[in-house]
């Protein structure tokens, strides 16, 4: 079957990979010029499979509110007209309780397992190279009241299997030696062996060479305009070539809408309404001037909410979410106080050991669900799949979301606990009302 993916980042092109695997024939459209250019091209570098709690607890809408005067928050809710961020805001409070809370972290574990199984399997299978780090993670604390809050979130995940170790300060202290200048400030940690980091950017880059040497063809620098439609399926999809604005409709058995947060504005044309709405963060890396004396282990500093991992000889600091519309510029007052945090914070836990002068920032849009679960699987349309909404995991989601999409639209059941869209199609309802799994 021939197959049109809508995107060509970490999820776009891993559903390309998985899709040539199972024998398809695939066209991957991308407004970039290149891959991994957008949401997938500086984040915080994890796979978090461990570290993977919902944004969405009982404890977050006092948070959050407490927040909202920041600038420098961790999470920053800027209210707009736009009755698709007030959608969104609603069934995240929806989410908050402890049942929905449980439902969820069972949930993003599965996938999570599944998704790290297949990354692994493919870099056994082309040997990308990508600065990868099997270190595991380590979640430091800075405060008491934040230590025993840790302690409790690691008792929670090891209920689902997740080996999630709680540790004294000395022993964070050996899990990463770097950390010594600061450790009179800490008070313990969590630390999951398992999970790891590496560039997400390169991973994917290096991976859409792999798929256009199978004989996947990548439409680089071409806008997604509409579709077509022949009765209850989409025959074409309408695309522009940016270079010479010229019109072209691919047609297609199958089309794959991965196109990040973008992906819900895109569907509504289509009566789809997903409930993604785009969570911006930001990264600064550095070039690091002693790496002898740089963390090796990626890092959760729970005090400013933040990840650091090693890519070389840089360092990336991630973190932050600021949901406030599709913008993505770091020259606005409030995201020069946010992208200056992060090196603020790296220098107090790592003095001198980065370049702080010439940062590297990067601002990118997450394209966050209300209970952080992404749409995978059949849209209302039968020959339209979806595969977004993958928020802060895309990079830990990516390869498994890309299996099990491909595998769902070869006709098999992909072997995970997970509620793949098209399971059990919810009714119709109104706009600002709708749960967070619906799309029509």
């Amino acid at each position: 079957m021939k197959v049109i993916v809508l995107g060509a980042g970490i999820i776009g092109v891993a559903t390309a990979w998985y899709l040539l695997e199972e024998g398809h024939d695939v066209t991957v459209v991308e407004r970039q010029p290149e891959a991994a250019l957008e949401t997938s091209f500086a984040n915080g570098a994890q796979i978090s499979v461990s570290f993977c709690e919902p944004w969405a607890n009982s404890g977050a809408p006092l948070k959050v509110a407490k927040w909202m005067l920041r600038d420098d928050s961790p999470l920053l809710f800027r209210p707009r007209l736009d009755p698709h961020q007030w959608r969104w805001a609603l069934s995240f409070l929806g989410q908050c309780n402890d049942a929905a809370f449980a439902r969820n972290v069972q949930q993003l574990v599965a996938l999570g397992r599944y998704s790290h199984e297949s990354l692994k399997s493919v870099v056994a299978q082309t040997g990308i190279a990508y600065d990868r780090l099997e270190r595991g993670i380590l979640h430091f604390f800075s405060s008491a009241a934040d230590y025993e809050s840790g302690i409790a979130a690691a008792s929670l995940m090891r209920q689902h299997g997740v080996d999630r170790r709680v540790l004294g300060r000395e022993e964070v202290l050996q899990v990463e030696p770097a950390l010594k200048a600061f450790g009179d400030r800490i008070h313990g940690g969590t630390y999951t062996p398992s999970d790891e980091s590496g560039d997400a950017r390169v991973f994917t880059q290096k991976l859409a060479e792999r798929c256009a040497a199978r004989g996947a063809k990548f439409l680089y620098e071409h806008d997604v305009l509409g579709f077509d439609k022949a009765g209850s399926k989409i025959s074409g999809v309408v695309v522009r070539d940016r270079s010479t604005l010229s019109r072209t409709t691919l047609a297609g058995d199958h089309v794959v809408a991965a196109a990040g947060s973008f992906t819900a504005p895109l569907l509504r044309q289509l009566g789809i309404y997903l409930n993604i709405y785009p969570a911006k963060g930001y990264s600064a890396t550095l070039r690091l001037k002693r790496p002898e004396d740089a963390s090796v282990v990626s890092l959760l500093d729970d005090t400013r909410k933040i990840a650091i991992s090693r890519l070389g000889d840089h360092v990336r600091i991630a973190g932050t979410a600021e949901m406030a519309g599709y913008d993505t510029r770091i020259d606005s007052a409030t995201s020069r106080v946010r992208c200056d945090a992060l090196v603020r914070r790296y220098e107090q836990l790592f003095p001198g050991v980065a370049d702080t002068r010439q940062p590297q920032f990067w601002a990118g849009l997450r394209p966050s669900t209300p209970d952080n679960l992404p749409y995978i699987g059949r849209s209302k349309i039968s020959n339209l799949w979806l595969n977004a909404g993958h928020g802060t995991l895309g990079w830990t989601h990516g390869a498994g979301s890309g299996r099990a999409l491909a595998e769902l639209i070869s006709g098999r059941r992909p072997e995970l606990e997970f509620r793949f869209c098209g399971d059990a199609l919810p009714a119709q309802q109104p706009l600002v009302t709708m749960p967070s799994r619906s799309w029509a």
